[in-house]
């Protein structure tokens, strides 16, 4: 047993009677935390799981520190009630009582085993003080805690995430067998099948060893400071959710693929009739218009008829996966065509509406002549007669009309504006 060392540093009765007390309430705590421990529900389910990698190690670790606390506990316990039964002898406890009860509670009168926590041993024994025994057993129970508590938050959080994202999964692999996307058909099928096998991967990885996917807080002490590491299966989640609304994309053509189809029929067909109006309009532009270059028109859109078809053949194979994009790329394709159409009909009936044009403003300058009673005026009527043959000849040559439109509506406006008085002229200069 440890000496108390010189005369000074014995206890007093009531020196030693406040330490009792003190030791003997981290007796108790530490008893109740040990008891808790060994309750815990992620102690339990550490001792029935088959471990691997990181949480093996420090499981067996922590389990090691777990068996050496209980054995530290008991040598705590020993010396404590040894103090206990020397205090009660007397309620005066004499000198050699009070040398004994302070080498006990204060000096290194507990013999314990290796001070190492792990299973490889170390030391054989070691002497500690009590308040030396209870610092090394809190700093024990602190590391198997929070190796118990790591595990159990991890198990406790990630196996029932993955398990509602793995039914999830189910159903949305059920909704894409129904439209066609499947493995090696669709893109969407393939991700589908990464995404089962990381599921599957990841919840057995979980199982094994959940420290694995533990980010402890930095900076903190407290056992089980910190939270599950959820970055894979927040990856495999976002991919399920891009695939989901992939398939809801599909399912959406099957809904109204059939009004999508009968709408490009639409559109194509408007198209295939501006077409075939540009043409008509362009052997009536060639034969009453001359001297004007027309531009040719193209025929019906072939290509996209061909592609309408496929998509109907998709439609009625329910291969709604691939009739998805033909759809988007035909509807957008099938718009410029239209737009296509309707450009060539204005390019080709230019020249008849310049040539109608002509024809109103001709006709306006002949009624305004016509209001100033200079209908009959020769040089005027000449003109007239030059422009409006060109006009409404057969063919017609534009660019002359245009030139014979502006000299008579050059003249008429030169005729028709106001002359000054020769008598006004006479008196300015008079004046």
């Amino acid at each position: 047993m440890g000496s108390p060392g010189p005369a000074a540093s014995v206890m007093s009765r009531e020196e030693a009677d406040r330490a009792l007390a003190r030791l003997t309430a981290e007796r108790e705590a530490i008893e109740s935390s040990l008891l808790s421990l060994q309750d815990h529900a992620g102690r339990r389910l550490l001792e029935g799981a088959e471990l691997t990698g990181t949480t093996r190690h420090r499981w067996a670790s922590a389990e090691h520190t777990v068996t050496l606390l209980w054995t530290q506990f008991d040598a705590y316990g020993r010396a404590l009630a040894r103090a206990r039964e020397i205090r009660g002898r007397r309620r005066w406890p004499n000198r050699d009582e009070l040398v004994e009860l302070t080498a006990l509670l204060r000096g290194e009168g507990v013999t314990v085993s290796g001070g190492t926590s792990g299973p490889a041993g170390g030391r054989l024994a070691e002497r500690l003080s009590l308040e030396a025994l209870v610092e090394r057993m809190n700093a024990g129970y602190a590391r198997a805690l929070d190796v118990v508590v790591a595990a159990d938050s991890v198990w406790s959080a990630l196996p029932a995430r993955i398990d509602l994202l793995a039914a999830e999964l189910q159903r949305i692999r059920s909704l894409a067998g129904s439209v066609g996307v499947r493995p090696g058909e669709h893109p969407a099928g393939d991700d589908l099948a990464e995404i089962t096998t990381e599921l599957t991967s990841l919840r057995a990885e979980v199982i094994s060893d959940p420290l694995a996917f533990w980010l402890p807080e930095s900076g903190s002490s407290v056992p089980g400071s910190g939270r599950p590491d959820t970055v894979r299966y927040d990856r495999a989640a976002r991919a399920l959710e891009d695939v989901r609304r992939e398939i809801d994309a599909v399912l959406g053509v099957r809904q109204d693929a059939e009004q999508r189809l009968a709408r490009l029929r639409d559109v194509l067909s408007r198209a295939d009739r501006t077409l075939a109006e540009a043409r008509t309009a362009r052997g009536e532009v060639l034969a009453k218009i001359a001297s004007f270059d027309v531009p040719a028109v193209s025929g019906p859109p072939t290509a996209l008829y061909e592609e309408l078809a496929a998509a109907a053949e998709y439609r009625r194979r329910a291969q709604w996966h691939r009739l998805s994009p033909l759809l988007d790329s035909l509807e957008q394709r099938a718009e410029d065509e239209l737009r296509r159409a309707r450009e060539a009909l204005s390019a080709v009936t230019a020249p008849l509406a310049v040539r109608a044009e002509l024809r109103g403003r001709l006709d306006a300058y002949r009624a305004k002549v016509a209001e100033h009673g200079l209908a009959d005026d020769p040089f005027l009527a000449e003109r007239y007669d030059v422009a409006r043959r060109l006009l409404w000849s057969a063919p017609c040559d534009l660019r002359a009309a245009e030139s014979a439109v502006l000299r008579y509506q050059r003249t008429a406006v030169e005729t028709l504006a106001p002359r000054p008085d020769p008598a006004d002229r006479t008196g300015g200069r008079e004046r």
